[in-house]
């Protein structure tokens, strides 16, 4: 045969192989894909349902209701928590021990962003229902080794006792630059707060993980996951709602549509599917709210409420009974009063009368007002002296505040940065930040005339 001819047959049964190659690429292919479909679809048709918000505690008589109470004000019995004095303080947060006690916690430092600011702890003792003094529960280097990176400044801490029984800590902190390069790290007790677990950062972004701050409460989920609400600061601002598991992993995310400039969200549950996000708003004066009908998959376009807001932090809680609570500031600008407003399940918060904690109604279309540093210093002084300080103390108190609320001549009152929790007993409990040189504890008590 000739060599021609040997080429030809040659190329006759290499066209024949690669017909045979593309009909075994094809068919594989046919193969890999029906296999592709047929897991995509055992995957959806067995997969757990959706988690849907946890059901409420059994319901017991609560403390303080609008049924109660009519129209007059809950009684205020107030203390302070923190008990170093000198300290710039601010945004606590609250849980209930298993015992019966609470434990406060809160950041603390020379001044807001300080390298020195460290994260504190306090617990009222339950025989004597007084605050004991406050610990030390993380510092900068702590979480620095923690994580193996470097931690500039701490912010934000919110403790909450998670669906498995046991106390999370999520805490803001900053590696470089300001709260907008912030992050959220997180860390586990299983001890009621007296030790916790190696500090982890939560990974909640793609952009640098950076820009997600944490200041509300979290929700807990039936499937006994976390909807942990967050913020984010960077370019522009926004609210979200973290999908954490049970190990305190993000899983998933939704944003709240239209939620421009506006922070800090609290949400505040009505049923498995239903709840309510409230936001501090960055302008327009007025609390921005939205709602999910879904557990929150998804979140309605955030709008403005009645409620005024001056720029400032709120908290909410949803009772035993149903009721809704909110903690706010009730002023178009400054937070010089603190006020809360309850709604029942089926009404809203628009015709809610404020239960003033600090401060006046007659503050609240009214413009910042300020006081000359000597009637500041006076008026901070009778209130810490009623609670027992000392000279001293009151020194130490008062320069602290007026390093962050007086300027050359003039200082305004700030009450602020709220938290809400009821306790199992039905009692409904409030900390805040007094002046940024205490951290102050209220608990609500009946009606007074």
């Amino acid at each position: 045969m000739g060599r021609s001819a040997s080429y030809l047959l040659i190329k006759k049964h290499f066209r024949m192989n690669s017909r045979h190659r593309n009909l075994l690429f094809a068919g594989l292919m046919f193969v890999a894909f029906a296999f592709a479909f047929a897991v995509a679809g055992y995957k959806v048709f067995s997969r757990e349902p959706d988690p849907v918000f946890a059901a409420p505690a059994t319901k017991i008589p609560a403390t303080i209701s609008r049924q109660a109470t009519g129209d007059k004000p809950p009684s205020f019995k107030a203390q302070f928590v923190s008990s170093n004095p000198g300290q710039a303080v601010h945004a606590p947060s609250l849980v209930e021990l298993k015992d019966g006690s609470l434990r406060a916690v809160w950041f603390s430092g020379t001044r807001e962003g300080a390298g020195d600011v460290t994260i504190q702890t306090a617990v009222m003792n339950l025989a004597s229902q007084r605050w004991e003094p406050e610990t030390t529960l993380f510092n900068r280097i702590q979480l620095e080794r923690g994580l193996w990176r470097y931690i500039k400044k701490l912010g934000n801490p919110v403790i909450a006792r998670a669906p498995d029984g046991s106390l999370h800590l999520w805490i803001v902190n900053v590696s470089l630059g300001g709260w907008a390069g912030s992050a959220i790290t997180w860390s586990r007790s299983v001890d009621e707060g007296k030790t916790w677990s190696t500090p982890r950062r939560l990974v909640t972004s793609p952009f640098l993980n950076i820009s997600t701050l944490v200041k509300g409460a979290p929700v807990a989920m039936a499937d006994g996951s976390i909807s942990l609400p967050v913020y984010h600061e960077f370019v522009t601002k926004f609210a979200e709602v973290l999908h954490l598991n049970a190990l305190g992993q993000v899983v998933d995310k939704t944003r709240i549509p239209a939620s421009r400039t506006s922070l800090q969200p609290v949400v505040l549950v009505a049923g498995p599917d239903e709840a309510t996000a409230y936001m501090r708003s960055g302008q327009g004066g007025r609390v921005v709210t939205s709602g999910t009908t879904n557990a929150g998959k998804t979140w309605s376009p955030a709008l403005a409420a009645s409620l005024p807001n001056p720029d400032s932090a709120l908290a909410g809680l949803t009772s035993t009974q149903g009721d809704k609570w909110l903690a706010l500031n009730p002023t178009v600008t400054g937070r010089e009063s603190l006020a809360l407003v309850m709604a029942r399940s089926t009404g809203s918060f628009d015709s809610a009368k404020p239960f003033y904690v600090e401060g006046t109604a007659a503050l609240q279309f009214a413009p910042l007002t300020s006081l000359s540093i000597a009637a500041h210093a006076d008026l901070l002084g009778q209130e810490l002296k009623a609670q027992g300080a000392g000279d001293a103390a009151i020194a130490a108190y008062v320069a602290s505040a007026a390093r962050q609320l007086c300027g050359p001549t003039a200082c305004v009152q700030e009450f602020s940065y709220p938290f809400l929790l009821q306790t199992r007993d039905g009692s409904i409990h409030l900390i805040y930040t007094w002046h940024r040189s205490r951290i102050k504890y209220v608990r609500l008590g009946a009606a007074v005339d």
